[in-house]
């Protein structure tokens, strides 16, 4: 059993836990929290033992009935591997102390790709982890572009991408940001960060992105075109899709035009927290227009899609399951991800 220290434990380390705790070949030996909070109560539930960073707050956790294990180095110290969960910017500060310790561990897309020198996903360059002590997980948008790109650049070779990402203003907890009446630009400047992130798992792709941000939580929207190096058609492309374990295709019968639908679709069917772990390819959308010119448009669970991919790194950077595909069907199973359509 391969020992998982989750550093971080809110909106995408309490997923990963989770899905850590399903798989076969994992456990998870410890989650770390700063503050009392709702995620420390629902670490206490799951029966993952808690580890705080400053052990004067100790006191604290005890009166509110959580008990704590020890403090993070502690469980740092237990753990095979690292899953750095901690919010954009801190996981660069704990980085001397995985290198301290000699653990391996992974990074989210919050952090630079240069805090691990090697960014990952599992169906792009999942072999290309192997000798490496650190990985990070592309972000949620950077995710779900390689995802469709990879497998479009497999089928038809991919010339060139221009993507629009309308990001969703704030995740549903997180009730200190907006927009609340607007639709910001974010950034101003062409391109977004989304492209260069994107390239730094797929480096052959041209690929612009442009980006902003609109009032709503659940979700991002691309707008994707791209331009193929050989002729195809809309149901080869659909094959690709119906093909790929991580891309969902949204079915026209299902009426669904939007995020709130989509979501609400996920609930119906049962994903923990409403999780889609896929990329939402809407049926509808996908286009291919004198052969070469392929349109879609796709939604992306930002606080989901990137969870199966930190799973399939801890197994490449640990070196126990050399196949790739091994690995996507291990964790799909262990998730009951089948992807939606």
């Amino acid at each position: 059993m391969i020992k998982v220290a989750i550093n971080g434990y809110g909106t995408i380390g309490k997923r990963v836990a989770d899905a850590v705790a399903a798989q076969p070949d994992m456990e998870v030996i410890g989650v770390s929290k700063t503050s009392v909070s709702a995620e420390a109560y629902i670490a206490k539930e799951r029966g993952f033992p808690l580890y705080i960073a400053d052990l004067s707050k100790k006191p604290a956790f005890e009166k509110a009935g959580i008990e704590v294990a020890g403090d993070v180095e502690t469980m740092l110290l237990a753990a095979d591997i690292i899953v750095d969960a901690t919010p954009g910017g801190v996981g660069e500060k704990n980085r001397p102390i995985y290198e301290r310790l000699g653990k391996k561990a992974i990074f989210q897309g919050g952090e630079d790709h240069e805090v691990a020198g090697f960014s990952f996903n599992a169906h792009a360059n999942y072999r290309e982890a192997e000798g490496h002590q650190f990985a990070r997980i592309v972000s949620c948008n950077s995710t779900g572009l390689v995802r469709l790109i990879h497998a479009m650049d497999q089928a038809f070779g991919v010339d060139r991408v221009r993507a629009v990402m309308v990001r969703r203003g704030a995740d549903p907890d997180d009730i200190k940001r907006g927009p609340i009446d607007a639709i910001v630009l974010n950034p101003v400047s062409i391109p977004s960060h989304h492209g260069p992130d994107v390239q730094t798992v797929l480096p052959h792709i041209n690929i612009v992105t442009l980006a902003m941000i609109v009032p709503t939580t659940f979700m991002h929207m691309h707008s994707i075109q791209m331009d193929l190096k050989r002729e195809t058609t809309r149901d080869e492309v659909l094959k690709v899709f119906e093909d790929h374990s991580r891309i969902g295709i949204v079915r026209k019968a299902t009426g669904i035009k939007s995020n709130a639908q989509l979501r609400e679709y996920t609930q119906d069917l049962g994903r923990p927290r409403t999780d889609l772990w896929e990329n939402g390819v809407f049926e509808e959308s996908v286009s291919v227009l004198a052969g070469k010119e392929f349109y879609c448009f796709q939604a992306i669970h930002q606080e989901a899609d990137v969870v199966p991919e930190n799973i399939d790194c801890i197994r490449a950077l640990m070196g126990t399951a050399k196949d790739p595909e091994e690995s996507i069907r291990m964790t799909n199973k262990a998730l009951g991800l089948v992807a939606i359509g």
